[in-house]
């Protein structure tokens, strides 16, 4: 869709060496992307909210090659300061795929610097803000080298189609407040390519709105997301849960737009105990939940019944608890959080998030 066979740089102009500093952030799926075909493309439109705390910054620096290009391309990669060669091949992967896309990086030397700001492979999708910093620091490289991209509409597509091809949820989070990624008849422009914004069609209630991620483990996931799409080949409720997710998204969308938290709280909790059922209906089957996800899960229903305060809980692929709710509420429940869930996370830790105005550049 993007492939550009003319972006190559003329050797007898050579730019001078820079950076592209890009701090993008993770996001919260409420209507769950599980299950793919082709390259990066899901199965079902998914929906999710933007986070602030949770990202990664990423810093990219180029240089022009002295020698002649070999259609290689030469990487050095950190993460949080010190090399990481695991990361530096699947980096280094992705970006030999676009080179159709970006063909010029084979004539340069680059370095990537990166690092989150929270525990990364224990299912607080680091995957998404690390996939769509680096996406924007291309984006922003080849405006800066070719002067394409000056259009921010044409920018934010091109980042979050880039970033899908490294990380499907990644798309998402190149956007403010919220977005949907998937065909759907209900968003215009919605595609399975990127990602488009719905940020400007939802009550301002979710504007405001919290995540304080509940640690129950900083352990690396024992089967990781990628596998985990791809056992949703064989799953017998796959296509069941397909037609689940677009009947989901048209309610949670109104939901949304008119401001009903209990049936954007019911639809989350519902979605997230979805995934984790098809996790367990995979074959080989698989758990992700521990007890003190259990545990923490039924503490809510208990506080929600109790005090009538719209706290509900969403899991991504792994046992961390995403607890939601509305901003007025935030010092009533980060008092419950304190008294009551906190035993149940690793060394006391809660990463406190709320919906946020989207990736910047710094």
């Amino acid at each position: 869709m993007f492939n550009n066979p003319h972006l190559i740089l003329d050797s007898s102009a050579a730019p001078e060496p820079g950076s592209i500093t890009w701090r993008s952030p993770s996001n919260i799926a409420i209507i769950k992307y599980w299950g793919k075909y082709g390259i990066q493309l899901p199965k079902n439109p998914s929906l999710s909210l933007t986070l602030a705390s949770s990202c990664t910054d990423t810093n990219l620096e180029y240089s022009f090659k002295d020698d002649m290009p070999d259609g290689q391309i030469d990487l050095e990669f950190y993460f949080h300061q010190e090399e990481n060669e695991a990361f530096r091949k699947k980096v280094l992967e992705f970006l030999k795929s676009l080179l159709p896309v970006f063909p010029f990086l084979s004539q340069l030397n680059l370095t990537v610097r990166t690092g989150n700001s929270f525990p990364h492979s224990a299912g607080i999708a680091s995957s998404a803000s690390a996939m769509s910093a680096l996406a924007l620091c291309l984006c922003s490289l080849e405006d800066k080298l070719f002067g394409t991209l000056r259009d921010q509409e044409v920018f934010d597509r091109k980042a979050s189609y880039l970033a899908r091809l490294g990380s499907g949820s990644a798309c998402r989070s190149v956007f403010p407040h919220a977005a949907v990624w998937g065909e759907t008849t209900h968003v215009k422009g919605s595609s399975n390519e990127y990602a488009v914004p719905v940020g400007n069609q939802i009550h301002e209630v979710f504007r405001n709105y919290h995540d304080d991620i509940l640690i129950v483990s900083r352990a690396e996931k024992a089967v990781s997301s990628r596998a985990g799409h791809a056992l949703m080949d064989g799953n017998p409720y796959a296509e069941p849960r397909y037609a689940q997710a677009r009947v989901r998204l048209e309610a949670l969308l109104h939901a949304m737009k008119t401001g009903d938290l209990e049936t954007f709280g019911k639809i989350a909790e519902d979605e997230a105990m979805t995934l984790h059922a098809l996790m367990m209906c995979s074959n080989p089957s698989y758990t992700l939940i521990r007890p003190d996800t259990l545990a923490i899960i039924e503490k809510v229903k208990q506080y929600r019944a109790d005090t009538g305060h719209p706290v509900y809980f969403t899991l991504d692929a792994g046992p961390n608890v995403h607890l939601l709710y509305p901003g007025e509420i935030v010092h009533d429940v980060r008092a419950f959080i304190d008294e009551h869930l906190l035993e149940h996370c690793e060394d006391n830790y809660v990463q406190q998030d709320w919906v946020g105005e989207g990736p910047e550049e710094l």
